[in-house]
């Protein structure tokens, strides 16, 4: 495996491999960048479900719908009074967006606490008391740990890295990627549930509901498999880090002579004020949690299921996991803008709410035309169609589990180049994966868990990312001659380790009968 790396990666910048490299990077951006607004793809999308929900009204099918036992028949969603339906329940379905309500109230805790400063004070704490000997790895796990935040970490995390990598007299790019790799590359793994895991579970559910309406899929399905491969992205991202993209950079990317005069690049110190607001914010995060937990222990708890279940969709632990998230964040941040001065009036606090929401305005845009689109796609049982038929297909094939859910894998992949985010993906491909997969009988956390392997990992190897022109700009900061193929090359070691590793626990969970989360199992329907 080292030898096929630097086979492939260690070479110098005149090499033909890089060349070509680089010229198919840039001829992926320059297709990505031809591509409309990710909104507009979802009204294409619209518009292309109701023409052929027009087009399939009139074919008839063999396919039986295995819940209703009833042939399946296409909906013309362009039937006035099919129209009617749509115009009258359009604004319910975008309040009804499983994201929605869900990334709004998460997000608004997050703005308190970064606004306040105390993720940034946080961020600095878990960097600047780390061992020299130790510095990638921990680096690598702060950044796993900042899965729970928001993009903020993103404005945080990457240049405080570079600069403790610089002064450490290590190559600072080399610490740039080592903790996007961890905070973008390993998103599947996870010390703690994070934001992404009420969204995705949003989608499987509503998906799976295709098939099965009284299916429930836990907020935290697939939280193990997540904590276990833990493990495995920080071995990766270590050794990828020290063994191949670090050495590399210092045979073809060498830093700017006029650094060592650069006053900037030292890590400002905390000051006594913010030290003892951050110490009063943590202890008040860890009180809130505290009583939480004690909270949830008595048999009696008013905040578990029915049957005595904290872990169960129906307790109020996992249906309230993302107020949970709010309060966590937003009670830390508080105490910290009101002890350390950044907050001098309840308006400081409300300003900061409402400026990590301008963030969220093209992701709310987007949701009212995702919304519309799952309501046609589900409404007019195309979804239904394209999943039993494909199940059928797949079926005739006679193809393995193991390799059916390797395509997803791998499909999911290429799409990432191209499609980065995985709320827009997700909102499209679940409501095809899930109950296709189902009808082989493939659980839907399964289905979930295989989508979020690769789109992870891709995130770092394509252009089209979001946060690369930020990233860019972080690096040029050290090296001028920095960009988009700069970073590509740097980050795809990460992308193929991550891949390898990520897939390998999963199977590793699958074939063990290792559970990837609450409430899940590996079949459908669920083996008793």
């Amino acid at each position: 495996m080292q030898k096929i790396f630097k086979r492939f990666f260690m070479t110098d910048t005149s090499a033909p491999q890089l060349s070509k490299l680089n010229r198919f990077l840039n001829a992926v951006e320059r297709l990505g960048n031809k591509l409309p607004h990710i909104t507009m793809l979802f009204i294409y999308a619209f518009i292309i479900a109701c023409l052929v929900s027009f087009a399939l009204s009139f074919v008839d099918f063999d396919y039986i719908h295995p819940n209703t036992g009833k042939k399946i028949e296409i909906l013309n969603m362009l039937a006035p009074a099919n129209l009617l339906d749509l115009f009258v329940s359009s604004v319910g379905n975008f309040m009804a967006f499983p994201p929605l309500g869900i990334t709004i109230v998460a997000t608004l805790g997050i703005g308190i606490a970064e606004g306040s400063g105390y993720i940034g004070v946080l961020l600095k704490k878990l960097l600047t008391i780390t061992p020299k000997k130790i510095l990638t790895p921990a680096v690598i796990v702060v950044s796993i740990l900042c899965h729970i935040a928001s993009d903020s970490a993103y404005v945080v995390l990457m240049p405080v890295s570079a600069l403790m990598f610089y002064a450490c007299g290590r190559h600072p790019l080399a610490g740039i990627a080592c903790s996007f790799a961890g905070l973008a590359g390993g998103f599947t793994a996870s010390f703690t549930p994070s934001i992404i895991d009420p969204v995705m579970q949003g989608f499987t559910q509503a998906a799976a509901h295709t098939i099965d309406p009284n299916y429930q899929v836990n907020v935290l399905c697939n939280y193990f498999y997540a904590l276990g491969g833990t493990i495995f992205v920080i071995a990766a991202c270590w050794y990828v880090t020290d063994k191949i993209v670090e050495p590399r950079l210092k045979l073809t990317m060498p830093l700017d002579q006029e650094l060592k005069d650069d006053p900037e690049l030292t890590l400002k110190p905390i000051s006594e004020k913010e030290n003892k607001a951050f110490i009063k914010a943590t202890a008040a995060a860890l009180l809130f949690f505290g009583v939480y937990v004690l909270l949830c222990l008595p048999e009696n708890s008013i905040l578990r299921a029915p049957d005595g279940s904290l872990t169960s969709p129906k307790s109020p632990v996992m249906q309230g996991l993302v107020p949970f998230l709010f309060l966590f964040f937003s009670i830390p941040g508080v105490v910290y803008g009101i002890s350390s001065g950044s907050f001098k009036s309840s308006t400081d606090v409300i300003k900061a709410m409402e400026n990590i929401m301008h963030m969220l305005l093209s992701f709310m845009v987007f949701c009212f035309f995702a919304a519309q689109f799952l309501y046609v796609f589900g409404k007019s049982n195309i979804g239904a169609l394209l999943a039993i038929s494909g199940a059928e297909f797949l079926r005739d094939l006679g193809m393995p589990s193991g390799i059916t859910l390797f395509g997803i894998i791998f499909l999911t992949g290429v799409l990432n180049i191209l499609i980065t985010s995985a709320t827009s993906k997700w909102a499209i491909l679940s409501t095809i994966f899930v109950p296709m997969l189902m009808m082989l009988g493939i659980s839907p956390e399964l289905t979930q868990a295989a989508f979020r392997v690769s789109d992870s990992a891709v995130n770092v190897s394509t252009p089209l990312f979001p946060f690369y022109p930020l990233l860019i700009m972080y690096c040029q900061r050290y090296a001028k001659a920095t960009g988009v193929g700069t970073l590509c090359s740097m980050m795809i070691p990460y992308t193929i380790a991550l891949l390898i590793v990520l897939t390998v626990v999963l199977y590793a969970y699958w074939i063990i009968g290792i559970p990837i989360g609450f409430d899940s199992g590996f079949d459908y329907p669920p083996k008793v």
